[in-house]
């Protein structure tokens, strides 16, 4: 059975910030041990991403914790919205508090990039997703929070779909696409990138029904969209940002993959503000 998402990050988080050694909070001495409340607070606009994820920190401290979303994942929220209260010993919500921050910063971040894409592109079908330009370890949870900013979940490894790019035409050499891609598992989903008219006219030669179209001026991108034809699904990627992902959509591409969405992405503005409250239980 697969692992709860975040659960392995989350325990890598938590180890490699050693939150069950924190020497700091124990100088606070028996107030670590008085429940308290941490109000999760926005500083600027954005959509909210990582709620769930937070939740789960604090259950690695500890199961007793408890937490209360105030908003919903996909939200957007404004400058001083409670996203979340987390009920729990000070020491819980002190030893947590960063890594519980770094999660939902980073995935309210890349959700709100990715809300921005698809914003941009409404009303012309086309879909917006992520590439594997991901933090190493974080893939799923990156590409989590593309679905919740409303974009589509791509590849995720080499081994969910055949994906033919330059480096594989370089060692190919001239000709022989078909027979390279008759060797593909079966089922396998098998998407061809093009850089020019000649491979274009391979890849379709091949049979392939997903072409993706890399560093290609909009222009380009529709012209190739009229030769494929219906059927084929055209993937417009390389350098494109929100901003230019219209010009793209309105070409003909189905699919606009982004590899900003994970890779520069900046983190969304949040704080934790710790609250004490009644005695802790004993």
């Amino acid at each position: 059975m697969a692992e709860p998402l975040g659960l392995e990050e989350v325990r890598r988080a938590l180890e490699e910030d050693r939150a069950a050694d924190d020497v700091t909070t124990r100088l606070l001495g028996a107030a670590t041990r008085r429940a308290a409340c941490a109000h999760f607070v926005a500083e600027d606009t954005f959509v909210v991403a990582g709620l769930p994820i937070v939740a789960r920190v604090y259950a690695e401290l500890d199961p007793e914790a408890r937490i209360e979303a105030l908003c919903g994942e996909g939200e957007w929220v404004g400058p001083d919205a409670v996203l979340a209260r987390v009920r729990a010993t000070a020491a819980t919500l002190l030893s947590g508090e960063r890594v519980a921050l770094n999660f939902l910063q980073r995935l309210s971040g890349v959700a709100t990039l990715t809300r921005r894409a698809v914003e941009a592109v409404a009303g012309t079908g086309a879909r917006i997703t992520h590439t594997r330009k991901t933090t190493p370890g974080l893939r799923a949870l990156e590409s989590y929070a593309v679905t919740v900013g409303g974009g589509v979940e791509n590849r995720r490894s080499l081994a969910e779909a055949v994906l033919w790019k330059d480096n594989h035409w370089a060692l190919l050499g001239p000709g022989g696409l078909a027979a390279a891609l008759a060797g593909a598992p079966p089922g396998a989903p098998v998407v061809v990138e093009v850089e020019d008219e000649a491979q274009l006219e391979q890849a379709l030669a091949a049979g392939v029904r997903h072409i993706l179209a890399d560093n290609q001026a909009p222009e380009r991108v529709a012209a190739w969209v009229r030769r494929a034809g219906p059927g084929v699904t055209m993937q417009a990627s390389g350098g494109i940002a929100p901003e230019s992902a219209r010009a793209y959509a309105e070409a003909g591409a189905g699919l606009i993959s982004i590899g900003a969405l994970t890779h520069s992405a900046p983190a969304a503005p949040i704080r934790s503000d710790i609250v004490a409250g009644s005695p802790a239980r004993r």
